[in-house]
């Protein structure tokens, strides 16, 4: 109705003849009101007042639906009425086939064809992008599971998650492999300057077929009992790999993020030990391939008027006259969890949106790539910005080079601004080269 309604409004010889038609109808409708008010007039004193009906106005509508209706139930010369939601007529009882062919509805919703077919009108010829033409009709196209490729589907209540960080549970620690020139575990060291430690996963060597999920820390430490030091761990989380600087800050202890819980240890004697744990829980929770802590020391003092950053760190490395401690990292542990990861698959996803089996796999293919985009971009760490998580996925758990994940990225907004209703693409900061 939509479509006639454009030709009604774009025929001006048309308006014309319709506009010539409203006048006289308004002036037979004066004449008639007048010829009622006389009659009423006449028949006051009659036993039995007269029954007058006037012909309401017909509104455009009206005559639209009559145009559908002469265009699709106007077969063997007897006219039926249309109906546009059923897209069927209903025929007088003397002539019940009064439908004529009904072409196909060309338009922009999900469901619509993009042009019908040429050689029967009343079929599809050809979708929008997302539908997929199955027996001259459009449907959505629904791309496969994810869980083949990328299983995103364990999910833990943060008060046990709480629980399990703080009795330190085997069940959620993810094996690291530790790394550090600087601190040996289980060894003393001198606080003064930085330190610099690691926990990786390695997992394109070891564990091709698994992502991570990083969901607290954990570490023990230990200080003489004359120490006036303190430690000040600083995080960065590297998501699938890479160099250090595809790194993300974690905001420990500034508004709305997670900060360190510390319990004392009573059972260590001549030492002041703690355990320290972040928990991040389901709302900070995010990929991890390596992660990076650095430690500094900061003065301990009750002075409100001392800046509470001021950070121990001597000039001269073997000045041992200005020794305030030692410290001790007994251990240091991640804790989350690992999920399914079938790196061949993606690739052989990414491979159909150019070599497509037909035009239903290249629209699937797309479909899913976006799901698994949208899906990975969520658990973006919190910054001012949302980090592009997914290219550095497709970048070093893939090993795609930087000109192919450019060219699925581009693909993939090209593809997504096509779809009917489409949300506009988000503005996210790229993390990996």
């Amino acid at each position: 109705m939509s479509t006639i309604a454009k030709f009604w409004s774009a025929d001006l010889s048309l308006q014309k003849r319709y506009a010539q038609l409203e006048a006289s109808t308004a002036m037979v409708l004066g004449k008639a009101q007048k010829i009622v008010r006389k009659l009423f007039t006449l028949s006051k004193r009659c036993p039995k007042q007269p029954r007058i009906s006037l012909p309401r106005e017909r509104p455009v509508g009206f005559w639209l639906g009559t145009a559908q209706s002469l265009l699709y139930c106007n077969e063997h010369g007897v006219l039926g009425m249309f109906s546009e939601e059923a897209k069927s007529c209903t025929c007088p009882v003397e002539q019940p086939t009064c439908q004529g062919a009904i072409p196909c509805v060309v338009g922009t919703s999900p469901n619509s064809c993009s042009q019908c077919a040429t050689d029967n009108a009343t079929r599809c010829g050809a979708c929008h992008h997302g539908n997929v033409l199955h027996l001259g009709s459009c449907r959505p196209s629904i791309g496969a599971s994810l869980d083949h490729y990328l299983n995103f589907d364990l999910d833990m209540p943060d008060a046990e998650v709480k629980f399990l960080l703080q009795r330190l549970d085997s069940r959620i620690e993810v094996h690291a492999i530790y790394i550090s020139n600087d601190v040996r575990l289980g060894s003393w060291f001198n606080p003064a300057w930085r330190k610099r430690m690691l926990l990786t996963l390695k997992s394109n060597k070891n564990k091709s077929n698994l992502i991570h999920m990083l969901m607290g820390i954990s570490f023990q430490i230990c200080s003489t009992k004359n120490s006036t030091l303190e430690p000040v761990p600083v995080i960065y989380v590297n998501p699938f790999g890479g160099s250090h600087s595809e790194s993300w800050f974690m905001p420990v202890n500034q508004p709305e993020f997670s900060d360190w819980e510390r319990t004392r240890l009573d059972s260590i004697p001549n030492a002041q030990c703690y355990n320290w744990t972040l928990s991040l829980g389901n709302k900070w929770k995010s990929f991890f391939e390596t992660v990076h802590i650095y430690l500094r020391s900061r003065i301990v003092t009750d002075d409100p008027t001392v800046n509470e950053t001021l950070f121990y760190e001597p000039l001269d490395l073997d000045d041992q006259t200005s020794n305030m401690g030692y410290m001790k990292i007994n251990t240091l542990k991640v804790f989350g969890y690992s999920m399914h990861f079938d790196p061949e698959g993606i690739k052989d996803v990414i491979l159909q949106l150019d070599y497509p089996y037909t035009q239903g796999t290249q629209d699937a293919a797309f479909l899913m790539l976006l799901e698994m985009r949208d899906r990975i971009n969520r658990l973006s760490p919190p910054a001012p910005q949302p980090l592009d998580l997914f290219s550095c996925l497709l970048r070093h758990r893939l090993k795609l080079s930087a000109g192919e994940v450019a060219r699925i990225k581009d693909s993939l907004q090209i593809f997504n601004s096509k779809l009917p209703n489409a949300f506009p693409e988000p503005d996210l900061a790229q993390l990996c080269s």
